[in-house]
């Protein structure tokens, strides 16, 4: 299937669904039914009055006019500001003022109609051109609601082995510099190849390009041959769409940088259920009827004020969830503008949250509060009439000293308490004796105690355990599930590997693993200071086992080593997690002992610090590493960048939770930690970044057990997938792939086989005879770079094994092997740029193989080529290597690489000669001919090529003449019976002509092109062109003017 073929399908499901289709040639300024004054136009403005004046009849013309100005004009140079202005109109409406009877209305116009699907037209238009500060581009399909342009799909090829989605990734990153305007009203970028589709925002890298599954909810998730069909049908159902841009876009700063955000389709399904629930559980008790819940089958009880549980795994977007729920739901009627009281239980995770929802004004339409204090949090919700979205954290929820209850604040029906994370031991309904007789109660009771009837939906990222009762008496049951499967199947997050290393502490280690079993967490909040002051006697017990100095030596040691074992084969950062404030200050003193130039005082440079909180009355061994909030901010901002070199961060509580740093890559353990805690925290190394293959978490503090009963909370609320893998699964990878690639090189009935046991010592002389090996057996080279890719993969996962490290040495060679084999030859299917960088990093430690791959010429016995001009003594070196399997395959590229650069516009050439190096290639690799023959043909080949550009410079034409020439010589009585000279006038003459002649999109016009076919007929008729050859020179006329065109029109 060609890329056409995929856009006319495509178009064809558009349509199915209600969109309006179009051919953008037809709408051009010179097309049969123009809608554009110009190619720089990307607005239908005819369609965009129309849809203004359809939804905002009470409006005069004149304020229309001046709602079409406003939209034409972007705000700003910078596309995403423009974009973000745009969006603001988009949701609130043009202002805009007119005179009515001498007094001047001031109003706002709509641009779109939310709340009837049938005022707004739909259309996908294919094909439409735009002129770009380049040249012209021409996006696959483009598709407008009331002519505005809001998404643009790129396609590929199916078949085409040599691209990929990621191509027409590029090509909209092209398309952003190029062609701006066009971005100013974008709501969602597509790319496709049909098989697999993906949706991005405006500022979307490529980890941030994430498929769309369902349909119309959660579990509509048909398994249809084209992910392109699940998208087109699924996010561009007009209902749905029209729902996602206007609750499901978001704008964030961050470090500086204005970025987009928008909902993958777990949150907007969750974000939809949850509203419906929540409404429904809001209502005064005797109204309406039970809906059933669509997820779950159960049923929303009305007025139960249980609106439910969302669980999405952690690190897939769990704040803008919360944010998008808090938009719709802020807008639905029924809720008669309901307040929101957004609930965590930390601190910074409070301030981590309120920022989210504070740059998201667009869509809440209000400022957020936050309270600063008990008295504080009362006084804003006591005084509440309606609206509002106030955050606090639940320990302000405690009662004043002489309350025995809680007062109640505010007794009305639409307050929504939004809880995040919810369920910590704070949520206890449950009563305690207290010495002096009276009871205590969990900070739950006091919520409902002080807001009777608000009902209450939760957040979470790990499921609710089957004993956590409380939980689900305050919440309800789940009302959307987006698992760890889930999640790592869409690319959200990455899986986690864990590796315990307590075999290497051999201090008090059993006692050690005995108590860290025991002890209930210390949770340290600022806050909570009856919490603090019942520390456990076991808890510092343990602490003092823990933060002995011979036990730290020995971690210090194993985690220097580790890490930078780890370091070799993935680039990215990592964090300590230990138990106590004065741990973390002695565990990094014994790693600065062991790596002094990774310390520094300077809170800017240095490679290892401390995040922890702490006052100026802490005692001077903790003074050096308290930090104030801004310089916190700044530790923040150097850990989350990659190419700071601030690698490694101690905690003991800060940044465990809410806290995002995609470089990090590995946690190491050694605090004890359970259940949801110990989740969220590991759940840090879970991120999405570049090619990292899997976040690793180091335990030495014995947490296995934890992990289990973590696992046995998961799967019984029915998880898929596994919260985290061990380390040694990897290594069972690794060898398995090591086998295939000794399989590979042994000796078999078919091939001798080949031993490269000397790598160790002589790695440069069997470089380029093993891959020589490898490219003369059969599928070879595709069988051996799949096995080294997964091979490389799953080192990386677990490199840090003991085990492992007795074959880093063969690992980096055989990954030599792959460098050296896919940078000098023609690789088919096209490796990300990331994959083809990550030569792997391992290989770097064996710097003698790095060199030997960087320089293949050079271990071969050849001066490195020109590429522009393969030389006869270049060539008679090649054709003496002794590697000849290694030889075909570099002149295969070399020469790929020089028709590529020189042919790039001249349809003849390129066809002539890449169609003679394929038909070598085939038989070569059917084995037709004898390598050493195959070279031969190659050289022959190579040699022709260059007389032929010598031969051509010769002729005195500018090389569009020269294409034209060759269209016209190709066929051999015309060159006999004109000779040179003529052929020559006649491409002058062609060339000047079409140069005048093509316009904007003729190759897609058939009109135009019928105009030009004429033009070159009559012109060769005039030079006495033989008749019989003239229709097929016409054609590759037109074909060589359709690849030399872009050049001309721009």
């Amino acid at each position: 299937m060609t890329e056409e073929q995929l856009e006319q399908l495509c178009l064809e499901w558009f349509a199915e669904t209600g969109w309006v289709l179009a051919h953008g040639p037809d709408l051009a300024p010179d097309g049969p039914t123009p809608e554009r004054a110009d190619y720089r136009q990307v607005l239908l403005l005819a369609d965009l009055e129309a849809a203004l004046h359809r939804i905002n009849a009470h409006l005069p013309v004149s304020a229309i006019e001046q709602v079409v100005a406003v939209v034409r004009k972007p705000e700003s140079l910078d596309s995403v500001i423009s974009n973000r202005a745009f969006h603001r109109l988009l949701l609130d409406g043009v202002p805009v003022e007119y005179k009515r009877d001498d007094e001047t209305i001031h109003d706002r116009a709509f641009l779109i109609d939310f709340g009837d699907i049938n005022a707004n037209r739909f259309r996908a238009i294919n094909q439409f051109t735009i002129e770009g500060s380049k040249q012209l581009r021409r996006p696959d399909i483009i598709c407008f609601i009331n002519g505005l342009p809001l998404v643009v799909l790129e396609l590929k090829s199916p078949n085409d082995e040599n691209v990929d989605i990621w191509d027409a990734f590029n090509q909209i990153q092209t398309y952003k510099d190029e062609i701006t305007d066009l971005f100013a009203c974008n709501e969602a970028l597509i790319i496709s190849d049909g098989y697999n589709a993906r949706v991005g925002s405006l500022t979307a890298n490529q980890e941030r390009y994430l498929p769309w599954r369902t349909i119309k909810d959660e579990d509509d998730k048909p398994l249809l041959d084209w992910q392109l069909e699940t998208m087109v049908r699924g996010f561009f159902d007009r209902e749905l769409f029209l729902d996602y841009i206007r609750y499901f876009v978001i704008f964030e700063t961050d470090a500086d940088r204005l970025i987009k955000k928008i909902a993958g389709y777990h949150q907007f399904h969750a974000v939809r259920e949850a509203v419906k629930a929540t409404v429904i559980a809001s209502q005064e008790r005797h109204q309406g009827i039970a809906d059933k819940r669509a997820t779950y089958g159960d049923r929303v009880v009305p007025g139960s004020k249980k609106a439910g549980v969302v669980w999405h795994t952690q690190g897939s977007g769990k704040s803008i969830s919360m944010c998008c729920y808090a938009g719709k739901l802020l807008q639905q009627p029924e809720m008669n503008n309901p307040t929101l009281i957004v609930v965590t239980d930390r601190n910074d995770l409070d301030g981590q949250l309120f920022a989210t929802f504070s740059s998201a004004k667009e869509l809440l339409k209000q400022e957020p509060v936050q309270a600063e204090d008990r008295d504080a949090l009362r006084q804003l919700l006591a005084e509440r009439e309606s609206g509002g979205i106030i955050f606090t954290t639940v320990q302000k929820f405690a009662l004043l000293d002489d309350e025995n209850g809680h007062p109640i604040l505010n007794d009305r029906h639409n307050i929504v308490v939004i809880s995040d994370e919810a369920h910590r031991s704070q949520y206890g309904l449950k009563a305690t004796l207290k010495k002096d007789g009276s009871y205590k109660f969990g900070y739950a009771k006091h919520m409902r105690d002080a807001l009777p009837n608000a009902s209450f939906i939760g957040f979470t990222g790990t499921p609710i355990a089957s004993e956590d009762k409380d939980t689900r008496a305050v919440f309800g049951d789940y009302v959307s599930i987006y698992d760890i499967q889930d999640a790592v199947e869409d690319g959200a997050t990455v899986p986690i590997y864990y590796e315990s290393r307590l075999a290497k502490l051999d201090i008090n280690r059993e006692l050690i693993e005995e108590l860290s079993d025991q002890v209930e967490e210390v949770v340290e909040d600022e806050e909570d200071v009856s919490q603090r002051e019942k520390t456990k006697g076991e808890w510092s017990r343990l602490e003092k086992l823990v933060g002995a100095g011979p036990r730290l030596q020995q971690v210090a040691a194993d985690l220097v080593n580790h890490f930078e074992t780890r370091s070799q084969s993935m680039d990215g950062k990592a964090m300590i997690v230990a138990m106590s404030r004065d741990i973390c200050v002695h565990l990094y003193n014994e790693i600065v002992a062991l790596r002094p130039d990774w310390h520094d005082s300077d809170s800017e440079k240095g490679a290892i610090k401390i995040v922890m909180t702490g006052s100026a009355s802490d005692k001077p061994l903790l003074q050096p590493h308290i930090y104030n909030k801004q310089t916190k901010k700044r530790l923040e901002k150097r850990f989350k960048d990659i190419n700071d070199p601030l690698k490694l961060v101690i905690v003991r509580d800060m940044w465990l939770t809410g806290f995002d740093a995609p470089c990090c890559h590995t946690m190491y353990v050694d605090k004890p930690m359970k259940g949801h805690n110990l989740m969220q925290a590991i759940a840090r190394v879970n991120r999405v970044f570049k090619n990292k293959p899997g976040g690793l978490v180091v335990d030495y503090i014995g947490i296995a057990n934890e992990l289990k009963q973590a696992l046995k909370t998961y799967t019984d609320a029915k998880g898929k997938g596994e919260p985290t893998h061990s380390a040694e699964e990897a290594f069972s990878i690794l060898l398995e792939k090591l086998d295939i690639i000794h399989a590979m090189l042994a000796p078999n009935p078919k091939a001798k086989g080949f031993d490269y046991s000397g790598f160790e010592e002589k790695p440069n002389k069997l470089l380029i005879p093993t891959a020589n090996y490898v490219l003369g057996l059969e599928d070879g080279k595709k069988r051996f770079l799949d096995t080294v890719l997964a091979m490389s993969k799953a080192y990386s996962l677990c490199s840090t094994l003991d085990e492992a490290r007795t074959y880093h040495k063969e690992i980096a060679f055989l990954s030599a092997v792959k460098a050296a084999i896919t940078k000098h030859t023609s690789v088919d299917k096209k490796l990300t740029q990331d994959e083809k960088n990550s030569a792997l990093k391992q290989i770097l430690d064996n710097a003698v193989v790095a060199e030997g791959v960087m320089d293949v010429f050079a271990l071969c016995g050849l001066d490195k080529p020109n590429i522009g001009l393969l030389s006869e003594e270049f060539l008679e070196d090649v054709r003496q290597m002794p590697y000849k399997n290694f030889a075909v395959e570099l002149l295969e590229k070399l020469l790929q690489d020089s028709i590529k650069a020189k042919s790039r516009n001249n349809v003849v050439q390129e066809k002539k000669y890449g169609d003679r190096l394929q038909e070598t290639l085939r038989k070569y690799n059917n084995r037709g001919i004898e390598t050493a023959q195959v070279i031969e043909e190659l050289i022959a080949l190579a040699k022709q090529f260059q007389e032929e550009l010598a031969r051509e410079a010769a002729l005195g034409l500018n090389p569009d003449e020269v294409a034209f020439y060759d269209a016209l010589a190709n066929n051999e009585s015309a060159v006999r019976e004109l000779g040179d000279d003529t052929l020559k006038a006649i491409a002058i003459e062609i060339t000047q002509k079409l140069r005048t002649s093509t316009t904007v999109d003729w190759q897609v016009r058939e009109s135009v092109r019928a105009k030009l076919r004429i033009l070159v007929r009559r012109t060769l008729q005039r030079y006495k062109y033989p008749p019989d050859q003239a229709p097929e020179a016409v054609e590759l006329i037109l074909q060589q003017a359709a690849v030399l065109s872009n050049s001309w029109t721009s």
